[in-house]
């Protein structure tokens, strides 16, 4: 059972890694990136990405952490000798969980309504500028929250492995 309570906050803390740093990078470096780019290039670079992140790697990531959180922390909770773990393990499921709500209610419906928008090269200037301002920062400070929290949740795994 040692091993298994291992096994799982290992892969926990590894997951929500990859997903904390996927975050980190669109909030230092993609987005700024972005930012400095024309409406239509935002656009359609932002459509491209949305279509690319759904694959089974990053699939596996997103929705592997919260799972390995979750079996982790019961592995920790029903051994009395590691419940001192269980604390940090819970409030890591929670801003993990946290963070997909985030996801689930702002990112995605608006990486939705930007493919509904369609091509960038079949709107005017205007209707281009306006369909990027009303993605691009509602987005962005939503993905600031997502890196946050992940943020938290990967400092707090780090810690339950420290007591572990």
């Amino acid at each position: 059972m040692e091993t298994a309570r291992t096994a799982t906050l290992v892969a926990a803390t590894i997951t929500a890694g990859l997903i904390s740093g996927l975050f980190y990078a669109f909030t230092v470096a993609v987005m700024p990136g972005l930012a400095r780019s024309s409406d239509r290039t935002t656009i359609e670079t932002m459509q491209n990405i949305n279509k690319a992140i759904l694959n089974g790697w990053f699939i596996l990531a997103y929705l592997g952490a919260p799972l390995l959180i979750t079996t982790t922390l019961i592995l920790h909770a029903t051994d009395p000798d590691s419940r001192d773990t269980v604390p940090p393990l819970a409030a890591a499921l929670v801003t993990y969980l946290a963070t997909v709500i985030i996801t689930a209610r702002i990112n995605i419906p608006l990486n939705n309504a930007l493919e509904q928008a369609g091509p960038s090269e079949h709107h005017t200037e205007p209707t281009i500028h306006t369909t990027r301002t009303t993605y691009e920062t509602p987005w962005n400070k939503a993905n600031t929250w997502r890196t946050l929290l992940t943020t938290l949740t990967l400092a707090l795994l780090a810690y339950a492995l420290t007591l572990h």
